[in-house]
């Protein structure tokens, strides 16, 4: 029954903005860049393991990842502007997140970050 209460309070927050986005993008776009899932992760990795350790490790690490994910925000919207197919535009946009996301785990382990 937990689980099912995080998979639909989870699932109704991003169904809510997504129809928000329907008719203010920027509104939307104030409720998706609050961290929102960060913080139900924080809230649910609390309640099941009660290591405030845990939460930390995984605040850092959210922290050190945000870099990287900015790539598909600056790389979707000129794609899409090149004229690409959407499906392509996002397709490509996530490779390229991935790619930095690889390179930020590189980094990290390189100069002994955890």
């Amino acid at each position: 029954m937990y689980y099912l209460l995080k998979v639909v309070l989870t699932a109704v927050l991003v169904v809510t903005i997504s129809e928000i986005a329907k008719r203010s993008t920027l509104f939307a776009a104030v409720l998706t860049s609050i961290p929102t899932m960060s913080v139900f992760a924080f809230i649910w990795l609390y309640i099941d393991t009660k290591d405030v350790e845990k939460v930390s490790a995984l605040s850092v690490s959210i922290f050190w990842l945000v870099f990287p994910a900015l790539a598909l925000f600056i790389a979707l919207p000129l794609l899409l502007k090149q004229g690409l197919n959407f499906y392509l535009s996002l397709g490509l946009s996530m490779g390229i997140t991935v790619a930095c996301y690889g390179l930020m785990i590189f980094a990290l382990k390189y100069y002994n970050i955890n």
